[in-house]
């Protein structure tokens, strides 16, 4: 099995930054034509299509080089950094407008676009692609479009490439059919939950039915708390709607010297500083630091909680203030007012919903543990460490 080092410039007949700023202003965005990606589009390995923005096709043609098409690649090297996604041939559109935030790559023969995302993913690609990084002001890649051009990558043969590119498309293509079952699931508890909403006769108050606890974080430089076996939940780790890992955990003394109490499965969380309303389950027993607020209910089921959150949330994001950043409080859950479901529709509600969410969990689960194969087999699989024709799906 032969491996050739190559730099990212022998790899690619083309690469382009997006526009200036000035170029796309709001004024410029319409209902629809031709999409704007952001970075919310270039979350995982392949372009996300779930939101867009729009600019007119005279538009788009004006910024021609900004204009990204189905097999190219696409980076940020502004705000979130690390950010790569291959834009499919079965996409939605037959092309995009990358953003002031991004720059496009278009690969010759020597690659296939797919493999080259996801040698990026690996935390040697990673690595090699942040090694530019400044973290000064809006973490930016230093002359992004050069310093990309000159980072070295070993590769296999065609042949490899298309059999590590099969073996992790098929993972990623179960991974997504679960999220989009998902996504299907929630609408649909979503609609039966706003039908019956709809019809009830009954106000009263948020605080009513929902006890609202807070969080809190064990003084800096305590690093003796963290990495232990209990979850710890911030902003960043919302998942819409089960939240199953988190990027930090705490141990038991930790918990003790903060704020926060150990919240059991399904506890509903929604975020209070910074980014405000995002709403999530815990899928895991979870603690929470102080920019989130736990919602438990006082005899309410836990997802008669989350819905009536989401219920509440639009109204109380326009509520938020705050000298440095956004904020809601306590007071504001207060004064918030909502339906509430008669116990004959509660019922009719959870009856459908619970066996729904359930499914939900179990294809939260099952992509966890997909992506950790995922993981832990392509680097291993671009290394030449797991012989391809060895794996079996």
């Amino acid at each position: 099995m032969g491996y050739e080092t190559y730099r990212i410039a022998d790899l690619i007949d083309e690469i382009a930054m997006g526009p200036f700023g000035s170029n796309i202003k709001v004024s410029c965005f319409v209902d629809s034509g031709v999409p704007v990606l952001n970075g919310s589009n270039l979350e995982g390995f392949s372009l996300s299509e779930k939101t867009f923005r729009y600019v007119t096709r005279k538009k788009a043609d004006s910024l021609n080089k900004a204009n990204a098409h189905r097999g190219d690649i696409v980076i940020t090297h502004r705000g979130t950094l690390g950010q790569i996604v291959f834009i499919p041939q079965d996409s939605k559109y037959d092309r995009y407008v990358i953003s002031q935030s991004q720059f496009r790559v278009r690969c010759n023969d020597k690659v296939l676009p797919e493999y080259l995302v996801y040698y990026f993913h690996t935390p040697i690609g990673q690595h090699k692609l942040l090694s530019n990084a400044s973290q000064v002001g809006v973490p930016a890649l230093a002359r992004p479009s050069s310093t990309f051009q000159q980072i070295e990558v070993v590769l296999p043969e065609l042949s490899i490439q298309k059999c590590v590119v099969e073996i992790i498309s098929t993972i990623q293509k179960k991974i997504v059919n679960n999220q989009e079952l998902n996504d299907n699931l929630q609408q649909q508890a979503a609609a039966l939950f706003s039908s019956l909403y709809d019809r009830s006769n009954t106000e009263v108050r948020f605080t009513d039915l929902i006890q609202i606890l807070g969080g809190g974080t064990p003084k800096t430089g305590e690093n003796t708390y963290w990495n232990g076996n209990i979850a710890f939940f911030t902003p960043k780790d919302v998942g819409i709607p089960y939240t199953l890992i988190t990027e930090k955990t705490i141990s038991k003394e930790g918990l003790s010297h903060c704020n926060s109490r150990l919240y059991p499965v399904n506890t509903v969380f929604v975020t209070a500083r910074g980014t405000v309303g995002k709403v999530g389950m815990s899928g895991v027993p979870m603690a929470m630091n102080q920019s989130c607020y736990a919602l438990v209910g006082k005899e309410t089921h836990q997802l008669l909680v989350y819905f009536y959150t989401l219920k509440a949330v639009d109204r109380l994001k326009h509520k938020a203030s705050g000298a440095v950043f956004d904020a809601i409080t306590t007071r504001d859950f207060e004064s918030e007012q909502i339906m509430k479901l008669s116990d004959d529709d509660a019922t009719a509600f959870l009856r459908v919903a619970e066996p729904m969410f359930q499914e939900v969990l179990n294809n939260n689960i099952e992509n966890l543990r997909l992506s950790t194969l995922r993981d832990s087999l392509l680097p291993k699989l671009m290394s030449g460490e797991i012989d391809v024709s060895a794996v079996q799906l």
